[in-house]
């Protein structure tokens, strides 16, 4: 084990909300039903492909270059919640979970589908603990494709199978476990069966890694 990837919304900070009220508007000004229920289907989805999901609920078809106009919309009422966010939004146990790390001396990467990952962790505070951000622009293809998290780990200069992968979304956990990773779920076993091990949250992440570190369940010893 050489290196932690994680995913930020719902690992690290809990944006799921802005997301939420920022795909209502736009569901809502195209007429589209989106609700609680609806929007789990977006977990670990990109913009893009969430809002053909959103649209596919619409009465009419759309062009490219509406799509990208609703896109936009959409990203900037996101960053207007977003804009207020600071260190009291870190999920519990997320800071202990990345000192944890950079002192085992594991690299530590993010794997975020977000265009804004880079403001957030700003926001957060944190920026200074990873060794390498994925750019989610610079990505062809979302989650569940392996492409961000395979990036993560040629970046950070680590064979995929020294790498444990973090992700609270059935898409991202399916992503890095074709990345060829050990995967770690945070969240419900019944949602994340794919992971190869579940927490409820980070704050259970130290024992946990201490565990797989020595009984070699991560297919790998740790550095």
């Amino acid at each position: 084990m050489k290196a932690v990837i994680f995913d930020l919304d719902g690992v690290i900070t809990d944006t799921a909300h802005y997301h939420f009220l920022a795909w209502q508007k736009l569901a809502q000004s195209q007429d589209v039903h989106f609700d609680e229920a609806f929007n789990e289907n977006l977990k670990g989805i990109d913009r893009m492909g969430s809002l053909e999901l959103i649209l596919a609920g619409a009465s009419r078809s759309y062009s490219d270059a509406e799509k990208l106009a609703l896109a936009d919309s959409k990203n900037a009422h996101y960053k207007t919640l977003i804009a207020e966010m600071s260190p009291a939004d870190l999920l519990p146990g997320a800071v202990a979970a990345l000192d944890w790390c950079r002192a085992q001396g594991l690299k530590v990467g993010l794997a975020s589908v977000s265009k804004n990952a880079f403001t957030v962790l700003e926001s957060l505070g944190i920026t200074d603990k990873f060794d390498y951000v994925v750019d989610a622009a610079t990505i062809a293809r979302g989650k569940p494709d392996p492409e961000i998290f395979l990036r993560a780990a040629s970046e950070l200069g680590v064979d995929p199978a020294d790498c444990v992968g973090v992700e609270d979304a059935a898409a991202g956990v399916t992503a890095i476990k074709a990345a060829g990773m050990f995967a770690i779920g945070v969240g419900q076993p019944a949602t994340l069966w794919q992971a190869d091990t579940v927490i409820p949250g980070l704050e259970q992440f130290k024992n946990m890694m201490e565990t797989l570190c020595k009984t070699g369940a991560s297919s790998g010893s740790c550095s």
